[in-house]
């Protein structure tokens, strides 16, 4: 069996508490809840100087309520008459160990107080103290979950990071375009100042060509000429003769010599003559002669290349080379310049003076200007003076026989 604490505050009805003039009188202590013994129970046996189980414990006085607990639970009741829970103002209980022993666990509630526990609506009391005021237990502060943000911060610099170089670059390619754009509109600049040079250089060149080409040049003037004139032999005559113009309709080659040349063969009714040019001989006919200008026209077999004739008549003072066989000395060249243009007499045509020295052999040979071209066919020279020789005008021939 098991003792409790009753409702009463253990003294008999209309006793008086203990040291009511001292300092606890007037301050009434906590009161426990009245327990009802349950069917079949026994007190047990007090000890000595206890309080008699046998009585009745009285009801919980009205005058004297309850004064509220302290702390969440209150400390652990202690005897009546301690420096307790209760306070001085409680009633001093009758020495002993077992005066008023806490309930046990699962001691049925008093009528009129509710039951602690999940069975009832009321919150828990104090644990071995029945009776005492309720509190709520207070809730352990809610503990939020530690989230972890330095993924999310790391991501965040990054992408200000990336942002940044994003930035960075694209300045830098604007900056860069910029610059390509500068460059280009230079570069333009300057190939146009280079084609503006281009262009002042191509018309100096032109210009000094033209000047190179009105200098004479005797040397190359007789490096063109040369492959294209021979040493014709005529019989026991022999003279000059040079390739003109375009190749023949018929294949061959045309050429230009003097009638007095091959006279001695025309005169016979002969036609074949020989062109000789270092070793080589090539066989020519005679095909058609002008008489009153000095002036025979022979085709070859043979492909040489023609000299090109001087579109204007030659003037005074232009220097000129002649190219011959004087005396049958092929591929002989003298330099002079033209003395005068004489007109028809009676009995010859017109006529170029030249100084060049000329000899017999050279009769038939280009007279060329310093554009290398052909300005007159070598005639003859005067007799018993220097530096007098005559050549027909390339027109005269051109236009007697069609061939330039």
């Amino acid at each position: 069996m098991t003792a409790g604490f009753g409702s009463g505050d253990g003294r008999p009805a209309g006793a008086e508490p203990d040291d009511a003039s001292g300092s606890m009188a007037g301050r009434p202590g906590p009161l426990p809840p009245r327990i009802e013994p349950q069917p079949g129970s026994t007190w047990s046996t007090p000890p000595s100087g206890g309080t008699d189980p046998a009585r009745l414990v009285p009801a919980p006085r009205p005058e004297r309520p309850v004064p509220p607990n302290t702390g969440q639970w209150g400390p652990p009741p202690t005897p009546f008459g301690g420096a307790g829970h209760h306070g001085p103002g409680a009633p001093t209980a009758a020495p002993g160990p077992a005066a008023y022993p806490p309930a046990a666990p699962g001691f049925p509630g008093v009528a009129g107080y509710p039951p602690p526990g999940p069975a009832g609506t009321a919150p828990s009391t104090t644990a071995g103290y029945p009776g005492g005021p309720a509190h709520w237990p207070a809730s352990p502060p809610a503990v939020r979950p530690t989230r972890r943000r330095w993924p999310a911060v790391l991501a965040t610099v990054a992408v200000v990071v990336l942002a940044a170089v994003a930035g960075l670059q694209a300045y830098q390619l604007d900056r860069l375009g910029d610059r390509l754009a500068d460059t280009d509109r230079r570069l333009a600049q300057a190939q146009d100042g280079d084609l503006a040079r281009l262009d002042s250089l191509d018309k100096r060149a032109e210009t000094l060509e033209k000047q190179a080409g009105a200098a004479f040049n005797p040397e190359a003037v007789a490096s063109a000429v040369l492959p294209s004139v021979f040493r014709v032999r005529a019989g026991e005559f022999t003279g000059t003769a040079f390739a003109v113009g375009k190749p023949a309709s018929g294949g061959g080659t045309n050429l230009f010599t003097n009638f007095h040349v091959v006279e001695a063969v025309w005169a016979r009714g002969g036609r074949e003559v020989f062109l000789e040019r270092t070793s080589q001989r090539f066989p020519a006919t005679i095909v058609k002669v002008d008489k009153t200008n000095d002036v025979a026209h022979l085709r070859a077999s043979g492909k040489f290349s023609g000299l090109v004739t001087a579109p204007a008549a030659a003037k005074s003072g232009q220097q000129i080379v002649v190219v011959g066989a004087p005396l049958g000395l092929e591929d002989s060249v003298t330099t002079g310049v033209v003395s005068a243009l004489r007109p028809a007499q009676s009995g010859s045509g017109p006529a170029i003076q030249f100084d060049a020295p000329i000899n017999p052999g050279n009769s038939g040979g280009p007279v060329i200007n310093g554009s290398k071209e052909v300005v007159g066919i070598a005639t003859a020279k005067a007799r018993n003076a220097e530096g007098i020789g005559l050549a027909v005008p390339i027109k005269v021939a051109c236009d007697g026989f069609k061939i330039c």
